[in-house]
């Protein structure tokens, strides 16, 4: 009897995850093309400009695939835009003023993201605790505590730390058929920076982690139906916790990606990026309800929002407002076709 009641929720959910990711990329594809014909003239159909969509965004991809992750089990992070604040400024106090080598804060970093992780997610699946409420006790102290630490903006300059300045610098490039030949007739060679490849990476390994082992499994089970991932002998509790440790792990390699494009520290870094990346996978197809998602259509979504970004830069003339105003009618469009799904879901069962 179980596996009869099991194989069509899973189908329903493939179905649902395929169709979702297939509009999105459509979507993109076709703003993307939309803008390359618009503003043709102003070198938006080059290959650079894409790369730049990466590179300026690699963080924000790190810290989507976190949030979808969690997103899948019905949960939410609030958290992860101070966290990435107190991040920089970790690296950018331990560089910039104390002078220490970046490796280690690299990795103290990385353990501060992982620990913070387990208590979020220990007091929402262990203590049952509202997610929501969680992660904004989260965010009020990761906020707090990068102003305890300094509340001066610090930058990382090659005085500071070598080593970690020509990381910021480094640039990967692409083969010379990829390049353009610029107004004065000098040929441009596309390149990408060291976050693309990692943010690209993680991408890449949450993908195989999501669709091939047990516990991304779980996070499906556990958002489509608590219940009957209790019923199957999933542990719940221990699902929802690894959900927040690992967002928290990659939004701390979100802010190591964040910071090598900033070469900063302050108390005003990622305001609102919680909500950047909350939207990023909402419009990449994650359902809020949970149980509904994969890392490409995030991928996506943060491409899109970052189209909408480049298009109302390039235009000149538009206030960066309408990027905001344009996220919104494509939010409110997603969470439509999400009600639709969840009625379909809830009312076959």
């Amino acid at each position: 009897m179980k596996t009869e009641v099991r194989l069509p929720q899973t189908r329903r959910a493939m179905n649902s995850n395929s169709l979702l990711l297939l509009i999105t990329i459509v979507l993109f594809v076709v703003m993307y093309a939309i803008g390359c014909m618009i503003y043709a003239d102003k070198g938006f159909s080059h290959v650079q400009t894409f790369l730049n969509l990466l590179i300026t965004n690699a963080g924000l991809i790190c810290v989507a695939c976190g949030m979808t992750c969690v997103m899948l089990t019905g949960g939410i992070d609030i958290s992860v835009g101070s966290l990435i604040a107190m991040d920089c400024m970790i690296l950018a106090y331990g560089m910039g003023v104390k002078g220490w080598p970046c490796i280690p804060l690299l990795i103290a970093v990385l353990l501060i993201g992982v620990v913070f992780g387990a208590v979020q997610g220990y007091l929402v699946g262990y203590m049952k605790v509202q997610p929501f409420i969680v992660t904004m006790a989260g965010m009020f102290f990761a906020r707090g505590m990068t102003a305890v630490i300094c509340t001066d903006q610090i930058s990382i300059t090659q005085d500071a730390n070598a080593t970690f300045y020509a990381w910021a610098n480094q640039k990967i490039d692409l083969p010379a058929f990829f390049g353009y030949t610029n107004s004065k007739g000098k040929l441009q060679i596309p390149y990408i920076r060291p976050t693309v490849i990692i943010a690209l990476l993680v991408v890449a390994v949450i993908f195989l982690v999501l669709k091939y082992t047990k516990f991304g499994r779980s996070l499906y089970a556990v958002g489509g139906s608590e219940s009957s991932a209790v019923m199957m002998g999933l542990n719940v509790r221990r699902t929802k916790m690894r959900a927040y440790i690992l967002s928290s792990f990659l939004c701390s390699i979100g802010g190591i990606c964040y910071c090598l494009n900033t070469m900063s520290g302050s108390v005003q870094q990622a305001r609102g990026f919680e909500m950047d990346a909350i939207a990023s996978s909402v419009i990449g197809g994650t359902l809020l309800t949970g149980g509904v998602g994969n890392v490409i259509g995030s991928l996506f979504g943060v491409l899109i929002t970052g189209t909408i970004n480049t298009l109302v830069t390039t235009n000149g003339k538009l206030l960066s407002s309408w990027a905001n105003i344009a996220t919104a009618a494509l939010l409110c469009f997603f969470i439509i076709l999400q009600s639709v799904f969840a009625f379909l879901k809830n009312r076959s069962k």
